[in-house]
């Protein structure tokens, strides 16, 4: 059993288990690393309820809620900050050192000096106040003292910080802080004081320490890998087996016209799982479908990660929007996704393992999350308008293909004149809006009016046409055939 971060995403944990492979191990499953703590403090407490990991490393923070019931775990909401962890607070404390020695501490003594600061941190676990001491390259040997109460005061902000992704995901979960049972405290820097103080003062009680913070992870991969081998049975409250259900970390969806995404499988769903959904057709006669795999929250594929494209071909020729596609989506309990689709009447499909380029950046998917929060008002106002920009394509493309078949024959040259400058108002107005990509969500509303109201002017337009055009299929359609034969 291999841990890895929550915000591990496809690729990230396709290559852990390549990794694996390539050293000769063989993986019986990949296990986020809070839900590994979980089961550690699980399993001493054997407690039903919601439970908070909170996991404060080296250079990352981490936060999970996961809900115990009857032996399975759940995480229910997950969230983070990957460019803070433990070494902010020694940099902290090593700037304060260097300002109350005079400064001027050279590049070739800066590791000496963050060893120090390490130390000294570490060190006010367990003491009130620290000398700390570090020698210059020239032999020097420079100390002040530094108490715990000038340290919390230092890196307040810090502790701080790690309440915002925490806050996050009781709202993604739905949850207040008096609603959760306990908090499991994991990483090196979950030792410091201020850190088990500010969390306490959030949920009201003291959190779970009685692992070494440093550990937990490890012993709860020990005891999943020790059960999935066989060699253990009975961990769960009633003597049954633990089940594990983690969660996705960030939506995955698929392309669909006008450059949407319509998003499969939501963020904090737990997997495994699978869904589906139906797609059809946009061209008359169309006879193959692009599929595009995305991963992201924003609602524009431009904006989102790409993680694969296939082709669902064979689809039998249909008028648009009469073929049905069913895609789903799967996703195993290492967070692998493959994706299949079907198109219904023919049973031709496709199908796609999502082993895309490795991985994103540490801090990627923390900052997808936030570009998404604080994009969400552009992006509402970008989708509602491309949505009414494919309406209208939609318009045009009939209006078009059906006064190729029957404009000589049923409108005056007076009526087509009129249609088709209605048309050419719709297409003026699609034109601006591709031209349009910067526009903000005040001039996207504008654009979606203008366009509302010429695609209104070009369906009154073409309302006679359309009747006509119905009234001559009727007659086509009874054209020969008997009164009698009609009756019967």
């Amino acid at each position: 059993v291999i841990t890895v971060p929550a915000y591990f995403d496809d690729a990230q944990r396709q290559a852990t288990k390549d990794a694996a492979a390539q050293a000769g191990l063989t993986v019986l499953r990949l296990l986020n690393e809070p839900t590994a703590a979980a089961v550690a403090y699980g399993l001493d407490h054997a407690a039903e309820g919601v439970y908070v990991v909170y996991d404060l490393g080296g250079g990352t923070f981490d936060v999970s809620i996961l809900r115990l019931t009857r032996g399975v775990f759940e995480v229910i909401a997950t969230a983070g900050d990957p460019v803070l962890g433990g070494d902010d607070f020694d940099h902290r404390l090593a700037a304060w050192f260097a300002a109350a020695t005079g400064g001027d501490w050279g590049a070739g003594e800066i590791v000496a000096l963050h060893a120090a600061a390490r130390e000294a941190k570490e060190a006010l676990t367990d003491r009130t106040e620290v000398r700390m001491q570090c020698r210059r390259r020239d032999g020097t040997l420079e100390s002040a003292t530094v108490d715990r109460a000038l340290f919390d005061d230092m890196t307040r902000d810090l502790v701080e910080r790690t309440l915002g992704p925490v806050k996050r995901a009781l709202r993604d979960a739905k949850l207040k802080p008096a609603e959760v049972s306990g908090v499991v405290m994991v990483g090196g820097s979950t030792r410091m004081l201020q850190v088990r103080a500010a969390v306490k003062r959030l949920f009201g009680h003291e959190p779970f320490t009685g692992i070494d913070p440093d550990q937990a992870v490890a012993l709860g991969a020990a005891i999943q890998a020790d059960q999935l081998a066989g060699n253990r049975a009975g961990f769960g409250p009633d003597g049954g087996e633990l089940l594990l259900l983690d969660v996705n970390p960030l939506s995955l969806g698929l392309e669909t016209m006008g450059g949407l995404v319509e998003k499969i499988i939501p963020r904090n769903s737990t997997i495994p799982t699978a869904r589906a959904q139906d797609f059809t057709t946009f061209k008359d006669g169309q006879t193959a479908m692009a599929l595009h795999v995305v991963q992201g929250e924003r609602e524009l594929v431009s904006e989102c990660r790409s993680l694969a494209r296939f082709t669902l071909r064979g689809i039998p020729p249909m008028v648009a929007g009469a073929a049905r596609i069913r895609v789903t989506f799967q996703v195993d309990a290492d967070g692998l996704l493959s994706v299949s689709a079907v198109e219904q009447t023919s049973g031709v499909h496709a199908h796609i393992e999502v082993k895309p380029s490795y991985g994103l950046a540490q801090d990627a998917v923390a900052g997808m999350l936030k570009d998404a929060i604080g994009s969400a008002e552009i992006d509402a106002a970008a989708r509602i308008l491309r949505e009414a920009e494919i309406d209208a394509r939609r318009l045009l493309d009939a209006t078009e293909a059906a006064l190729h078949e029957d404009g000589e024959r049923l409108l005056q040259p007076r009526e087509q004149f009129e249609i088709l400058g209605a048309m050419q108002a719709v297409a003026d107005l699609l034109e601006h809006c591709a031209q349009g990509e910067g526009a903000t969500p005040e001039e996207r509303k504008g654009l979606r009016v203008a366009l509302r109201d010429a695609t209104e002017a070009l369906n009154r337009a073409t309302t006679p046409f359309a009747g006509r055009r119905m009234d001559l299929r009727v007659r086509e359609a009874l054209s020969g055939q008997r009164l009698d034969q009609l009756a019967a």
